[in-house]
């Protein structure tokens, strides 16, 4: 097989004519031409492509003309003959300033698309997210505004309340964004040190507890020994995984600690545990996919994707399993310090 046609990408080179000199098979199948009779024709003939006013890429970026110093041409979106979308970019080889020979690259753009639906996804989701707690600030504080001399003090306690309470998600929402992007992008800062698990997760119950009807609760091993992990960090995951169990699952909510039997690295699990239908085995692994969701109860599609980064960030893992009873289980293995 040639090297030209083991490319995944598209490739036409042309002579300093402008005559086809070689096009490999998978740009012929892109343009819808034929490899023996592209050979030897003129470019614009064979590289058909369009762009939404009708103009063809040869024309308008005429890759023969311009400075001598030019040395090809930026990565465009352009139309093939089937009308999807190819991201197309060129080389311009010269020899004492003259042309010799064009070398043009075709891409899909399926991977731009995908790209682009992921950013109107986060676009849809953030905007989501923050208007309903946004929603909730601004009536409570009109009506404390519009009504402050007809309310009593225990009635503007409560609105004050709320509007803390919106707030605080709000806040929670922009760093777990913040933090997403961070791990995506590598720079994710942590400041671990030995921290007691079971003050945080003491600290995490209590907090969701009070937010909710349903019951939580915490079971400790004695004896733990400390986590090496952010604080911060360690108590944004265990508070994503309860919440979770709340928003999705059934019944009680269990979270236990326990150091895990590992001799020779100490850990401490963290596990967290409903009475509901479960996590469907088949669906697991999709989990920690962002922007990924299950049932009707909504979220971001960001806390296990979270989650995971975190935890993989402190040299942990995070496990998916069944409770007992059927339910879901969740448990996330954390380094003890040294």
């Amino acid at each position: 097989m040639d090297l030209i046609d083991a490319l995944p990408d598209g490739a036409v080179v042309a002579d300093a004519t402008g005559r086809v000199l070689r096009v490999n098979a998978a740009a012929a199948r892109m343009l819808g031409v034929d490899v023996a009779s592209a050979t030897g024709a003129d470019l614009a003939d064979v590289l058909r492509l369009q762009d939404t006013e009708g103009c063809n890429w040869v024309d308008t970026n005429q890759p023969y003309a311009g400075l001598p110093s030019r040395t090809g041409v930026p990565e465009q979106a352009w139309l093939l003959p089937d009308g999807s979308e190819v991201l197309v970019a060129a080389r311009i080889h010269r020899s004492g300033g003259v042309v010799e020979t064009v070398a043009v690259s075709l891409r899909s753009g399926r991977g731009r698309a995908r790209l682009d639906r992921e950013r109107s996804d986060l676009v849809a989701t953030v905007a989501h997210e923050l208007r309903s707690p946004l929603t909730g600030v601004k009536g409570f504080v009109q009506a404390l505004l519009n009504r402050w001399d007809h309310l009593n003090d225990e009635q503007k306690k409560l609105m004050l309340t709320t509007v803390h309470s919106d707030s605080d998600r709000l806040s929670r929402l922009i760093a777990e964004l913040l933090d997403v992007a961070r791990i995506d992008t590598g720079r994710l800062q942590l400041y671990a040190r030995p921290a007691d698990a079971a003050m945080l997760a003491t600290r995490v119950v209590d907090s969701v507890s009070q937010s909710t009807a349903r019951t939580v609760v915490l079971d400790l091993e004695r004896g733990l020994p400390p986590v090496q992990a952010d604080p911060d960090k360690f108590v944004q995951v265990i508070t994503n995984l309860v919440e979770n169990a709340v928003r999705h699952g059934e019944g009680t909510v269990l979270v236990t600690v326990r150091a895990a039997a590992q001799p020779d690295a100490p850990a401490v699990v963290v596990s967290v545990q409903d009475e509901g239908a479960g996590i469907p085995e088949e669906i697991r692994r999709r989990i920690f996919t962002k922007f990924w969701k299950h049932g009707a109860s909504g979220g971001s599609g960001l806390g296990m994707y979270l989650v995971n980064g975190l935890v993989r960030a402190h040299g942990g893992q995070v496990e998916i399993g069944s409770a007992p009873d059927g339910g879901a289980l969740v448990s996330v293995v954390w380094p003890a310090a040294d």
